[in-house]
């Protein structure tokens, strides 16, 4: 079948292998040839042999189809009022997995598969664009915004694919020496205790408040105007300041001149400097050092990130760390080693956590946090 055209008939008439023009972005009249007409008929297709005004349409058998193209007899081609969709504002460097444990858990790890599946989903995902990266294994996708990425990369990891992920980078511009960035319209709507804090978040980012109405039910409505950069890892952040109940949403309003840096993690990672299992009597005297990401009895390997570290630096630290036995009576008693619960990491959580020089390993069974260069001598 194709690819398929979906759009309302404006005037006119169309039959079945009638010979028709595109008229794309660039003003060219591409000549093609409808092989099927199909309409909507509840949630089915239903095919037919013409159409007339005011029916929406699919067209099968057209290849060279994009979002505002208009389709148009041969005797009077006009091109309609383009349709625009917002352009990018965020990439995202795509790989594959290179860590020690790359092969085990997926289905799907060359790069040629990973580039045949981004190279589909920018055919039906009209937001998404693709480009190549500094090498044949790296592909750069941009999109509108950290999470569509995931949900990308998340769909990816459930079909089997094994693949890292960097941080999102923000697509700047550059107009008469002025470096430009996108910013969002954002729209919130949450109850009035939240009013503050939520405020307060989004000043810390850059955001200025445009609006803000009261419906007088107890819930608020605040609009901001903010860079893109300052919504990356707030979803997360917001709902957990408005207990679950707040809504957020917004679109690309433009770009205007940089605001300023926005501050970011302060901390640094706690990194394995061998691999092995984790053992619970490491992990117990690594707890003062930080917040762990991993539980006891969990595979690692040099340069995976098990733990957020207290200070600013990266650690090297030594998880899978054994008790010493030895054949002397011990004059205590052992001590009874009770870890602190670990949040699980989810996709969104690792992507709004890793620094420039940090990847997300993610597979079909578990999501990684590791550091670009393995090596611990490497990255001194």
């Amino acid at each position: 079948m194709g690819r398929l055209a979906i759009g309302r008939i404006f005037h006119g008439h169309v039959k079945k292998n009638e010979s028709l023009f595109c008229i794309n972005k660039e003003n060219q009249n591409n000549p093609l040839k409808v092989s099927k007409i199909q309409v909507y008929e509840g949630l089915q297709f239903k095919e037919v042999e013409a159409v007339e005004p005011g029916d929406i349409i699919i067209l099968s058998g057209i290849e060279d189809v994009e979002i505002g193209d208009t389709i148009c007899t041969v005797a009077a081609p006009k091109a309609l009022k383009r349709i625009h969709v917002d352009e990018p504002t965020v990439s995202m460097q795509f790989m594959i997995n290179n860590s020690p444990f790359a092969g085990k858990e997926g289905k799907f790890v060359q790069s040629r598969k990973i580039l045949e599946r981004l190279e589909k989903e920018t055919l039906h995902n009209v937001a998404l664009k693709l480009e190549e990266g500094d090498g044949p294994e790296n592909f750069v996708v941009k999109g509108r915004g950290e999470f569509q990425m995931a949900i990308l990369i998340e769909t990816m990891r459930r079909e089997g694919f094994e693949l890292c992920v960097g941080r999102p980078q923000i697509i700047f511009k550059e107009k008469n020496g002025v470096k430009l960035e996108p910013i969002e319209h954002l729209f919130i709507d949450c109850n009035e205790d939240y009013m503050g804090v939520v405020t307060e978040k989004l000043s810390q980012r850059k955001g200025q408040m445009v609006n803000m109405v009261n419906h007088g039910t107890g819930r608020i409505r605040l609009e901001f105007s903010i860079p893109s950069r300052g919504l990356i890892g707030y979803r997360n952040e917001f709902l957990t300041d408005t207990k679950g109940t707040g809504l957020m949403n917004s679109y690309l309003q433009g770009y205007e001149a940089y605001r300023g840096d926005i501050k970011s993690r302060v901390t640094g990672s706690l990194v394995s400097d061998r691999q092995g299992e984790t053992v619970a009597y490491g992990l117990f005297h690594l707890e003062p050092r930080g917040t762990l990401f991993v539980d006891a009895g969990v595979p690692v390997y040099e340069g995976m990130i098990v733990g957020e570290h207290n200070r600013d630096n990266d650690l090297n630290v030594n998880p899978c760390k054994e008790k010493k036995l030895s054949n002397m009576r011990a004059a205590g008693k052992d001590e009874n080693i009770i870890l602190t619960p670990v949040l699980p990491i989810t996709l969104e959580r690792a992507i709004e956590f890793i620094r420039d020089d940090e990847f997300v390993e993610v597979t079909p069974k578990n999501i990684r946090l590791r550091k670009a260069i393995l090596k611990a001598q490497q990255r001194k």
